[in-house]
């Protein structure tokens, strides 16, 4: 019989200061901050570090639907219903970039790995992709037929994958700009997709109170788990892959194993659907919101392992060397039925490889900087043009005035 965890997750810290339902959230790099936004049109920006006061920032004119921080942690990405996306620095400032985005509800936006683009999806049924640093459009993917819901870019940044309530998951080539595959198997509306951190499957939720797990690479079905009672709204993938977040409208939380195949833990907490989940960087913790106001911090007690070197222990010998980020190219097994489990194998802690910190830490305050320098030139170029467009104004009142008095 396998052996239990240490501990099973915990509730940590209640974060109240939205107004009305919580949409989602996203962690920092470095875990420092909490994102989230809500049907109140705020974002907030939380501190882990306890007694420190939280960021609200006002700028959308309608309800948050979604929050994505760079990854160098510097840029916090928002959509809202006002159509539009907007680029924070999330400081004490919380200073804007608006981007005119799409012709209705923006309802998902996620950085690519390198930060340098977005993906963003829409109420108006296209999946639209542009340059972070630029602030330019690049191209739209079009061939959904109803509101989508939720686009990723994968690991790697060379595929999309977004959902919509046309009941598809599409797999798209970013460089092709085609889509590669049409996923149909839901039976209602996709409210959810992300990509495993492997980058070789994509787990997606839906309106059926399902959530389905792919291989991109053959696009056979290779988990199927009907644990929910109701819609499940948001997922996430613990960094390690073998687990897997899930957030529904049945008011729970569920941690699935993806290695064993079944469910590890029912979460209560939320009074009211739980609307949105992630996992931080590290997979220590693990954020919710819902329905209620309430975002929620827990700590999921998982053991912290070298995730490369636990992926590599599930690989079977016989397959040929891939990245250590991979997964076994074999079928992930069929859920037994419902039921709270919290058995799991644990697997013997790793040796961490060494990073040269001193150079991590220097690059990524590099891109930090950039980052900041490009919203800051944007947003002064923005007041300039306001600035302009005064002047002109001005000139053309002090005209109309001249020509009054003349005549």
């Amino acid at each position: 019989m396998a052996a239990p965890w240490p501990e099973d997750p915990s509730l940590e810290r209640h974060f109240k200061g939205h107004r009305d339902a919580v949409t989602c959230v996203d962690f920092s790099l470095n875990t420092k901050q909490l994102a989230s936004g809500s049907m109140d049109s705020c974002l907030m920006v939380w501190h882990m570090k306890p007694q420190s006061r939280a960021y609200r920032f006002a700028g959308h004119k309608d309800a948050v639907t979604c929050v994505n921080f760079s990854p160098s942690g510097h840029l916090l990405a928002s959509g809202s219903r006002d159509k539009t996306v907007r680029i924070w620095i999330p400081n004490v400032k919380g200073e804007s970039t608006v981007f005119r985005a799409h012709t209705a509800t923006v309802r998902s936006v996620h950085f690519c790995s390198d930060g340098q683009s977005f993906v963003t999806a829409s109420d108006d049924k296209t999946v639209k992709v542009w340059s972070t640093h630029r602030q330019k459009f690049l191209f739209s993917l079009s061939q959904h037929i109803n509101w989508v819901r939720c686009a990723r870019f994968s690991p790697d940044g060379r595929l999309i994958v977004s959902a919509s309530d046309d009941k598809t998951v599409k797999l798209w080539d970013k460089t092709s700009r085609e889509c590669v595959h049409s996923y149909c198997e839901h039976g209602g509306f996709v409210t959810f997709v992300d990509f495993h951190p492997s980058g070789t499957c994509i787990a997606a939720a839906g309106m059926d109170n399902t959530v389905k797990v792919w291989d991109v690479r053959t696009h056979r079905l290779l988990q199927h788990y009907q644990l929910h009672s109701a819609a499940v709204n948001a997922l996430s993938f613990h960094p390690s892959g073998n687990y897997l977040l899930t957030a529904s409208s049945d008011s729970t939380l569920k941690i699935l194993d993806l290695m064993e195949g079944r469910l590890l833990y029912t979460l209560h907490g939320h009074q009211g659907p739980a609307t949105t989940v992630a996992f931080s960087r590290t997979g220590e913790y693990f954020a919710s919101g819902g329905s209620d106001e309430q975002v929620m911090v827990w700590k999921s007690n998982f053991d912290v392992v070298d995730y490369g070197e636990v992926l590599k222990v599930h690989r079977p010998p016989a397959l040929p060397a891939m990245s250590s980020g991979n997964l076994p190219d074999v079928d992930f097994p069929i859920p037994p039925g419902r039921g709270r489990s919290q058995e799991s194998v644990q697997s013997q802690p790793q040796e961490p490889i060494s990073v040269p910190q001193t150079l991590t830490s220097t690059l990524e305050h590099i891109v930090g900087q950039l980052d900041v320098l490009t919203q800051t030139v944007s947003i002064l170029e923005q007041r300039l043009t306001l600035t302009e467009d005064k002047l002109k104004q001005c000139l053309e009142n002090q005209q109309l005035i001249m020509q009054r008095t003349t005549s």
